[in-house]
């Protein structure tokens, strides 16, 4: 009841950013909202966006918000696609969800992904109906690394690991580019792409990429940024906001740490950094690249809820000069805000996959005693309506 929306009847007046549409299925596929305009214009309304925010539910007085972080080359940024498989007048399509439903556009491209990942979706759109157990299929899901190295993960409805090891050989010979296969058999009330349990068919466990210098594994369940370009210039502001540079003396807490990539790369600069995340598995992959990337004496994690393990770290002596939170789209959780306000961590470096959700925690933050200094938008999803967006808050001083 507080908005309204519209659809577009007709263009009675080009504005001079209006642009012609650079993919067939911009109209119709849920995945670009910005096609009609061109970049510059979109980096424009991202940052317009997140002020918005700041301002109308931050409470934020003519915050401070500079220009959007754009990408060199914004076509093909993509790492990682989800593409819709499902079943049309007995026969199985792929492609992408229309807009705001679930219905399949059948894509033969998609200029988002990787080239490797466009000749997967080609394949399987060619030979579908021929695949063994292509019924019960549900995604194909495609991770390619900076090396141009292919994962697939296909989903589906039923065990049909059987299907998968006689499809293996054909799949290695046709996609030159793929090191690794795996099959994922769905939940019974799956959420997601990956939601069930995976297992490998044919090839390595993981990719290995390479993000500021520093080498993750990534398995297919892991969460990984998608865009690797954009990702290095979102962890470089997040840790300039943090005052992580080479040669600091900083006690760093990384809250909601994942697989620790962003405590790694802290912790190559800082004197200490302690990453805290309640999914038991993120934790034990972020241990494992500490360890890989020999950081393991300058980097410690713990599988806990951070609004319960701040109190018991700080009532055993550990102080932090600044901490970073990168939660979900949900944004922080009301009662990790509370314990960082509690304990008067002097800075907070926080990134925001969500506008909303980030000047809803901003508030909170500032009713606590913490004033926004900046914040920098990134765009990490080119041609999309989404924006990353890394703030600066500092604790008020008396």
């Amino acid at each position: 009841g507080r908005f309204c929306e519209a659809s577009l009847c007709e263009v009675l007046s080009s504005a001079p950013e209006r642009t012609p549409l650079s993919c067939p299925n911009a109209t119709l596929c849920g995945g670009c909202q910005a096609r009609h305009m061109n970049y510059a214009c979109s980096l424009k309304l991202k940052r317009q966006k997140v002020w918005d925010a700041l301002s109308r539910i931050g409470g934020v007085a003519d915050p401070v918000v500079f220009d959007t972080i754009g990408s060199a080359q914004p076509d093909r940024t993509r790492k990682k696609a989800e593409y819709p498989i499902a079943l049309s007048d007995g026969c199985a399509t792929i492609g992408a969800y229309t807009h705001g439903s679930r219905n399949i556009v059948l894509l033969s491209d998609c200029i988002l992904q990787k080239p490797e990942s466009v000749t997967a979706l080609q394949w399987f759109s060619s030979h579908l109906p021929e695949i063994p157990g292509s019924n019960h299929l549900k995604f194909l899901v495609t991770r390619v690394n900076r090396a141009g190295e292919l994962m697939i993960i296909l989903s589906g409805d039923a065990p049909v690991l059987p299907e998968m090891h006689r499809l293996s050989p054909e799949l290695f010979k046709a996609l030159p580019a793929l090191k690794s296969f795996w099959y994922c058999c769905l939940n019974r009330r799956f959420t997601h792409a990956l939601d069930g349990k995976c297992t490998c068919i044919r090839g390595a466990a993981t990719l290995t990429e390479r993000l500021l210098d520093l080498t993750f594994e990534i398995s297919p369940q892991s969460f990984f940024q998608i865009n690797i370009e954009q990702t290095e210039k979102l962890y470089l502001k997040a840790l300039e906001a943090a005052g992580v540079q080479p040669g600091c003396n900083l006690n760093i807490l990384d809250a909601y740490c994942g697989a620790g990539t962003i405590t790694l790369a802290a912790a190559r600069w800082a004197r200490h950094v302690t990453g805290i995340e309640i999914v038991p598995p993120a934790i034990e992959n972020a241990r494992k690249n500490a360890s890989a990337n020999r950081l393991s004496d300058k980097s410690c994690f713990i599988c806990a809820d951070a609004a319960l393990e701040i109190p018991r770290l700080l009532s055993r002596g550990e102080r932090f000069d600044a901490v970073i939170l990168d939660p979900p789209r949900k944004g922080a959780d009301s009662g990790l805000l509370s314990a960082i306000i509690a304990a008067s961590i002097p800075t907070i470096s926080y990134v925001s996959c969500n506008p909303s959700t980030l000047a809803r925690d901003i508030r909170q933050l500032c009713e606590g005693g913490y004033r926004l200094i900046w914040a920098q938008p990134v765009d990490m999803f080119p041609w999309t309506a989404h924006v990353e967006t890394i703030v600066l808050l500092q604790k008020e001083t008396l």
